[in-house]
């Protein structure tokens, strides 16, 4: 594939859009970022903030705590957090930097004033409202589609930015159509190194540390040391122990940025730690890891753009394929062995449902990594899933389709009770 091909053009072009810092689960930083910017139009600390949120926002951000406050959780949380300490300009980082003193009036502020949480009455999956109010001036911001997609804000009645078009969010990110397996595996062997060293060096840093902290530390369930402690230190231990090890971390406030993917971080550790281990053990040298991770991070963003950014359908399921298949690609693997070792791995664990960023995230890491790894050593001896075994379709690419459809479409009612159970509302 030539440099000025436009296959490899878009591929190059959606790394750099996804492959981006962030500090904290995704959805309570978006909240952040939001709020953050507001206060800086409104041009004061509010003394009221309305948000009104889609269901899925309430799923990801009820449990999961805010970094840099001192293990707060919650949309009330994360807002306050962001009026106090935020930087819109860090975007996804917006409280990276949060002083001791911040923290103090981060609690008090959040105890002292009044905000309010409304469920959004919206059809859109990812959709954040902020109304903050100072004196008689009032600011309204709303984010739609995904995570520091600003469409409209306004200030006293003035609208002073706004696309007009609430379905432009995903449309405004560089065509991701043209994403097939094949194609990302000729991508793959034939991108410039230098065009991607910057990103993967980064990703390969940040969530190698956070993935590290997360062994050291006491995190949650702490999953990743569970696994090494009882499962023994084989490459494939490592590589699930690795990347629950990072969720371990980061569900539980760790002040650590992590490389994200597909707008998620747990996704963007799941893509990339387990390739990063097995490079290691199989000494595969910097050149095949990148390519590695490259094959790994865009057949994620495969699987996960048909399904849409949240979803019942719990999208660590698309990074373990993700990163089996990057696994297959350092052990020699074309496009035979990609195919069929996402194929057996998503027929394995693609009932796995989200009901949120949590500590249990790890643990869903965990199989679905197993899942990439054993899906590849299925198909080195020999064994497959074949079309027409459930929602597997002759075809990888007939079979990635099945998965959007059943995320996007099927499990709409399943993300309707898993939210009503998490807000108390089941009718049983």
């Amino acid at each position: 594939m030539e440099r000025q091909d436009r296959y490899y053009q878009t591929y190059l072009n959606i790394l750099k859009e996804e492959l981006v810092a962030a500090m904290g689960c995704t959805e309570p930083i978006a909240i952040a970022y939001g709020a953050a910017k507001a206060r800086e139009v409104l041009g004061a600390v509010p003394h009221k903030v309305v948000l009104e949120v889609s269901s899925n926002i309430i799923k990801n951000v009820k449990s999961v705590v805010v970094p840099n406050t001192d293990g707060l959780k919650g949309i009330e949380a994360a807002t306050a957090a962001g009026i106090i300490a935020g930087r819109s300009d860090k975007i996804l980082e917006v409280i990276a930097e949060v002083c001791q003193a911040e923290k103090q009036q981060i609690k008090t502020y959040l105890s002292e004033t009044d905000i309010e949480v409304k469920l959004a009455d919206s059809q859109i999956i990812f959709d954040i409202m902020i109304t903050m109010f100072h004196q008689d001036s009032y600011v309204k911001l709303r984010i739609a589609d995904y995570h520091t997609h600003i469409v409209h804000i306004e200030k006293n009645g003035e609208i002073i930015f706004g696309t007009g078009d609430l379905d432009a969010g995903i449309s405004s990110l560089t065509d991701r159509k043209l994403l097939s397996v094949s194609k990302i595996i000729e991508f793959a062997d034939s991108v410039r190194i230098e065009d991607v060293k910057e990103l993967l060096d980064k990703q390969i840093e940040y969530n190698s540390a956070i993935a590290r902290a997360g062994m050291e530390g006491n995190y949650g369930a702490n999953v990743g040391r569970v696994l090494l402690k009882t499962y023994g230190n084989d490459v494939k231990i490592r590589a699930k122990a690795m990347a629950a090890a990072g969720s371990d971390a980061r569900m539980s406030g760790c002040e650590l940025p992590v490389i994200i993917n597909s707008g998620s971080g747990n996704q963007g550790m799941t893509a990339s730690l387990p390739v990063i281990e097995y490079a290691a053990e199989l000494q595969s040298g910097e050149e095949k890891l990148y390519r590695a991770l490259v094959v790994s991070n865009l057949i994620t963003l495969h699987l996960k753009t048909g399904i849409g950014r949240l979803s019942a359908f719990c999208g660590v399921i698309c990074a373990g394929c993700g990163s089996g298949a990057g696994i297959a690609y350092l052990h020699g693997g074309g496009y035979d062995e990609i195919a069929h070792t996402i194929v057996n791995a998503a027929a394995i664990v693609s009932g796995i449902v989200c009901d949120g960023a949590k500590p249990s995230c790890a643990g869903k890491i965990a199989a679905a990594v197993d899942a990439g790894i054993l899906g590849y050593l299925m198909y080195k001896e020999g064994q497959q899933f074949r079309g027409g075994d459930g929602i597997v379709a002759k075809g990888i690419e007939n079979t990635i389709a099945n998965i959007g459809y059943l995320g996007k479409v099927g499990m709409k009612e399943t993300d309707k009770e898993i939210i009503n159970i998490m807000l108390n509302q089941c009718s049983s």
